[in-house]
């Protein structure tokens, strides 16, 4: 089984290909790193040598976007947990994380984050293989997805799902802020009631990330700065579950590295400032 070995504290940025250079040459002030598991799962070459630089300066967390946990399918599953736990056991993160989502079937994997339905069969099938995969690689988060449809045959929210599975499996959550919103907007599910339904201690990793707006809804693209509503979402995070460990993501149309850390750096005041009022009103009502 997989034990921390650096604990994760303040916030971090995605490790993605156009800054590997900068972060090479330059080891710029960041709290730690994340990287999407998939890119790492080769033996060898410019990826696995810029990361084994970088663990020795930056915590990392891995991040999985391929496993598919909720896929009706175990072929999928069981070979790329395989893979997953061979990257864990080389790189030694301090966290690791999936998402609540589907992705494969038989024969093929159709390389999105697919919603899942809310139903207490697909709870039992996510129960399962989250303990699978904590047998094999330790504590495990998961991650609330962005959705442009819903099932009518859910039987609670997403974060209901979310707590539900924590109950059942002592896993984390991943809060994709960023998702909430855009949830919010193309559902009409109301983004601080889904924040209120997470037990307090289960949120061990937050996202912040940029959407895309269109005339059909929101899109979730990685490919922007996090937006004003988002931002005010992540106060409120911060003042229910505390000072969390957050990430700035940015997956499209990249920028320089100099405006992450500037997301970065937005993120740091607001979430000091967050748990600042957080704790004043906690003393007020002693």
């Amino acid at each position: 089984m997989h034990s921390k070995v650096r604990p994760l504290n303040g916030i971090g940025i995605g490790l993605r290909a156009p800054h590997y250079r900068d972060f090479l040459e330059r080891r710029p002030r960041v709290d730690w790193l994340e990287i999407h598991a998939e890119n790492f799962f080769g033996d060898g070459g410019w990826e696995q040598h810029v990361l084994e630089q970088l663990r020795a300066d930056y915590p990392i967390s891995v991040h999985g976007v391929g496993l598919g946990l909720g896929s009706a399918s175990d072929a999928h599953f069981d070979a790329h947990l395989d893979r997953l736990a061979r990257l864990v056991e080389r790189v030694r993160p301090a966290l690791i994380s999936e998402h609540l989502c589907w992705a494969a079937v038989p024969g093929r994997h159709l390389n999105d984050l697919l919603p899942l339905p809310l139903t207490l069969e697909a709870l039992d099938l996510v129960c399962e293989r989250v303990e699978r995969m904590q047998a094999r690689l330790g504590h495990v988060l998961l991650e609330n997805v962005s959705s442009h449809v819903r099932y009518q045959a859910d039987a609670m929210s997403e974060t209901e799902f979310l707590a539900a599975v924590t109950r059942r499996t002592g896993c984390g959550v991943l809060l994709d802020v960023n998702n909430l919103y855009v949830n919010e907007r193309n559902h009409a599910e109301d983004a601080r009631t889904a924040i209120a339904q997470l037990p307090i201690d289960v949120v061990d990793e937050i996202h912040l990330a940029g959407h895309l707006v269109t005339d059909d809804g929101l899109i979730d693209h990685h490919g922007a700065p996090v937006s004003a509503a988002v931002w005010a979402l992540y106060g409120r995070c911060i003042e229910r579950f505390g000072n969390v460990p957050t990430l700035i993501e940015w997956d499209t149309d990249i920028p320089a590295l100099d405006v992450l850390l500037a997301e970065a750096a937005r993120a740091r005041v607001v979430c000091d400032y967050s748990h600042h009022v957080n704790q004043h009103q906690e003393l007020a009502h002693v």
